[in-house]
């Protein structure tokens, strides 16, 4: 597929995971895609060796943009690598597991701030490129269904992809006079690298049972719902919500 041809796309977080799927995935349908991930990450240009095996181009740009300078010098930098940045797919993200009661206060501040306060350094500078530019554009956030359920144990997390949801929505509405769409992802739970150092193998193999649709997702099939809501296909969406979850919302209910 080419309906992503001559644009030019920024995934952070693409070394593996969900942002490795989306960088694969927008580069499958025609993207040339700049790939970020913390400086030092071993998974870059792996990740990079696979877009270049299809044909796809790609350029890697590691920044720290869990803070400010460090999504300054990203968005500078992907801008100079292609001449531009028509996308992007904002995936940053920091979990931690512990009991509310017990739940360090420093701790909690890094996770919202690595989860939600980078989405909002990364866009808004995103954004500010593409007015200067003349308008139009996509944003794509990567939220998690912790968004609407308050998994125990995941405070922050929870409290982050709720805050993200809201934010996008509200950027959705100040950027449409630019023609700019902003829309959101809610993954389900997904096979990343993490989640199986997290939980181990036979845990996902017996949570994926009873998931309705059979199998946990993955990051594949985020990254083809980012792949479309970047397409002129959804032009017409803008401040959504796309639960990508094989009814994981659901589960329960069966």
């Amino acid at each position: 597929m080419t309906r992503l041809a001559d644009r030019i796309a920024l995934v952070t977080g693409a070394g593996r995971g969900i942002g490795r799927g989306c960088a694969i995935e927008l580069a499958r349908d025609g993207a040339d895609v700049v790939l970020n991930d913390r400086p030092g990450s071993a998974d870059l240009a792996a990740a990079a060796d696979e877009i270049r095996s299809f044909g796809g181009k790609c350029e890697i740009a590691a920044a720290d943009v869990f803070c400010r300078s460090g999504c300054e010098e990203l968005v500078h930098r992907a801008a100079a690598a292609f001449g531009r940045i028509d996308i992007l797919v904002s995936n940053p993200a920091l979990g931690h597991r512990s009991p509310f009661l017990e739940y360090d206060p420093a701790t909690f501040e890094r996770v919202v701030q690595a989860t939600l306060v980078a989405g909002f350094h990364a866009s808004q500078l995103v954004a500010r490129h593409m007015v200067a530019r003349g308008g139009r554009g996509k944003i794509v956030f990567i939220s998690s269904v912790h968004a609407l359920s308050p998994y125990g144990g995941c405070a922050a997390y929870n409290a982050a992809k709720a805050g993200l949801n809201h934010l996008a929505a509200s950027i959705a509405l100040e950027l449409a006079p630019h023609r700019i769409n902003v829309n959101t992802i809610e993954p389900g739970w997904i096979d990343t690298p993490g989640e199986r150092q997290t939980f181990g193998e036979d845990y996902l193999r017996a949570g994926a049972a009873k998931l309705p649709w059979g199998r946990l997702g993955t990051p594949e099939d985020i990254g083809r719902a980012a792949a479309f809501l970047a397409s002129d296909d959804a032009d017409y969406i803008t401040g959504a919500v796309l639960r990508v979850d094989g009814g994981f919302w659901f589960k329960d209910d069966r």
